[in-house]
């Protein structure tokens, strides 16, 4: 396998200390192949080199390596807490790869002399306290009900409690105990949220005592109307607490229960949530590079840890990164003891890993691990029906992929209002699935307002333009091995153009798709446009080819048509939300205020409205944004913070 390295890698390989550290790989256009850790940094690299890996995965990997790097480090765990930093950061092919998913949504209960509990997503402010995370949106909003039925707290926004005169109807059903006309006095209500923080941290049987004895209280000085509101308190309580589908009959409070599923060469890692004692649902996640990945995991005695022990492994470095981490998780397989301790290292609290459960624990686990066997039949059934849609289409316009996994298809639209900010988007589909990480918004200037054919031209040039140097470069370039190849440019070599180029439009802007293409010596064979059918009829298309075939209808129950109906229909979606944006902040910069928290039309029209446009706004103080009905103080900075 030396043979095909330059000597100059070879003898940073020799030369590596026998230290903990983590190593990245690189391959001829820069792009980072994988990234590895290790208790000896000498010994486990050079396995590498040293060694025929043949036709293997690992074989082709490692054929593929241009250069490295490496870092040396003091620990293991701080090995494996830099390791999984950089996987997140750069993507790298060959590694077990867990996607970023959104933020995780929190409850609210925001600071205030009564304050008001809300659904939250975003950046924590320590003004306020947060309770969660919880797995989805649902799960937040069925806790904020269930705290209304027994607490009754508000949920109004600030600007619609300081602003009312009788109460609403959250009133009048008896899910808020109506603080904004003084229904409640602010000591009532304290008790209250302190009883409600109480209850998300899992001391539920201490709030009902602390009840039953106030309401004692309040008998015993026959004050039978403040006693009943609190039996009525501990009746809606006790059956919320009868009606939970799954109770902790331990101690557990916080607990994450992890199962994992690999098969096909696809896996799932299933993480429920138990919160408080209460199991608030369930979320799967479904990692890539599995199959790459799975010969890379031998540790530095190149004994081959199991790929579920892999998969698992890999989502709790990933996972932990940003996301609270609680004491105890409860595993499907075993971990390895050193990634524990880098987890309990970064968080700063003691995290214990329970394999084979008992008890209670054992009920979340069966139920996460039929969660995970589940969804990943769910995901290996569906990606077998896209795969078949991939396949129809290659079949129809007879297409040979190399691969048909890495087909790939890229759709353009034009999208503006009668001519105003123009813009062109481009979508990509590949891997049997739309990509939208890779999706790319393009504004068109210096053309004729309106002029789809001149917008269409330009982006074709825009987009391909640099691709088709790299390509011919690339066709001159001396190969990875040869010394030769030193000045090569990064990023040349492994240019690809996709397999289809879908233009929204029929023979018009094929036309010019053509003109472009022949322009920058590109195969006109990849162009072709989605015509609109008769009566302009979903389901009635034509296909149009800027190679001169015939025109094909391919059927309105055809595969290959659906799948092209949803590239081109993700493309027009795409290109006009971008021109509704750019048009917005074209007109009065209001994009600027709708970013904003709390800021919907109405406010954003009054505040426009008031200071005579967004510069306005921004030289506006603190108190007079305040001032403009319907923004609070606290707002008014938010508003503030955002413009400066």
């Amino acid at each position: 396998m030396s043979e095909t390295h330059s000597e100059q890698l070879l003898a940073e390989v020799a030369a590596l200390p026998s230290l903990p550290g983590v190593y990245r790989y690189f391959d001829a256009a820069d792009g980072v192949l994988y990234v590895g850790k290790a208790r000896n940094l000498k010994k486990r690299v050079s396995s590498y080199f040293q060694k025929n890996h043949g036709g293997t995965r690992i074989g082709h990997m490692v054929s593929k390596i241009v250069r490295m790097e490496t870092t040396v480090v003091r620990t293991e765990a701080e090995a494996l807490l830099l390791e999984n930093n950089l996987i997140k950061t750069l993507k790298p092919k060959y590694n077990i790869l867990f996607r970023d998913d959104k933020s995780y949504p929190y409850l609210k209960i925001a600071s205030h002399d009564f304050p008001r509990m809300a659904y939250y997503r975003g950046s924590v402010d320590r003004r306020h306290r947060y309770f969660g995370p919880y797995p989805s949106a649902w799960a937040v909003k069925e806790s904020i009900q269930l705290l209304q039925k027994v607490f009754r707290i508000r949920t109004c926004e600030d600007t619609v409690y300081s602003n009312r005169t009788r109460p609403c109807l959250l009133y009048q059903i008896k899910r808020c105990s109506g603080p904004c006309v003084g229904l409640v006095s602010k000591d009532e209500y304290a008790q209250d949220i302190a009883n409600a923080e109480a209850f998300l941290l899992g001391d539920s049987q201490l709030v009902l005592a602390q009840l039953e004895a106030r309401m004692t209280a309040h008998a015993e000085k026959l004050e039978f109307e403040q006693a009943a509101e609190l039996r009525n308190k501990i009746s809606a309580l006790s059956r919320v607490l009868h009606q939970q589908a799954v109770e902790s009959t331990t101690s557990d409070k916080d607990v994450d229960i992890l199962a994992v599923k690999v098969q096909g060469g696809k896996a799932c890692v299933n993480l429920a949530m138990v919160r408080g004692g209460r199991h608030l649902g369930d979320r799967a996640y479904f990692p890539v590079h599995v199959d790459d990945a799975a010969q890379m995991g031998a540790d530095d005695e190149d004994v081959l840890a199991p790929i579920e022990q892999q998969v698992l492994e890999a989502f709790i470095a990933q996972h932990y990164i940003d996301v609270p981490v609680p004491p105890t998780l409860v595993v499907g397989v075993q971990v390895g003891r050193e990634l524990v301790e880098a987890v309990t290292q970064q968080a700063g609290i003691r995290v214990t890993a329970v394999f084979q459960p008992r008890g209670q624990r054992r009920l979340w686990m069966d139920m996460a691990q039929k969660n995970a066997d589940i969804q990943l039949a769910r995901l290996l059934a569906e990606e077998g029906s896209q795969q078949a849609r991939t396949r129809a289409l290659v079949d129809s316009l007879e297409i040979a992929p190399d691969d048909l996994d890495s087909f790939r298809v890229e759709c353009f639209d034009i999208s503006h209002t009668a001519g105003e900010a123009t813009q062109a988007s481009c979508v990509v589909f590949e891997r049997h699935a739309m990509q939208n990480r890779e999706y790319r918004r393009y504004n068109i200037d210096g053309i004729t307002p309106g002029d789809d054919y001149a917008a269409m031209r330009q982006v074709l040039h825009r987009r391909y333009g640099k691709l088709a140097e790299a390509i011919a470069a690339e066709s001159d370039a001396p190969t990875p091995g040869d010394a030769s190849g030193a000045d090569a440019k990064p990023g040349t070599i492994g240019a690809r153009m996709p397999d289809l180029v879908l233009v929204d439009g029929g023979r018009g802007q094929v036309s010019m798709a053509r003109e472009v293409f022949s322009e920058l010596g590109l195969p006109l064979s990849l162009i072709v446009g989605v015509e609109k059918g008769e009566g302009r009829k979903v389901g009635l298309e034509e296909l149009v080819f800027a190679d001169g075939r015939e025109k094909v209808y391919l059927g309105r129950d055809s595969a290959a048509l659906m799948l092209i109906a949803q590239i081109r229909d993700e493309a027009h979606r795409f290109a006009i939300t971008g021109m509704r944006a750019r048009r917005a902040k074209v007109r009065v910069g209001g994009s600027q205020l709708e970013d904003i928290p709390g800021i919907g039309p109405k406010r954003r029209a009054r505040l426009l409205q008031r200071f005579g446009g967004i510069r306005g706004v921004a030289a506006a103080s603190v108190e007079d944004l305040a001032s403009v009905d319907g923004i609070a103080f606290e707002l008014a900075e938010e508003i503030y913070r955002a413009l400066h």
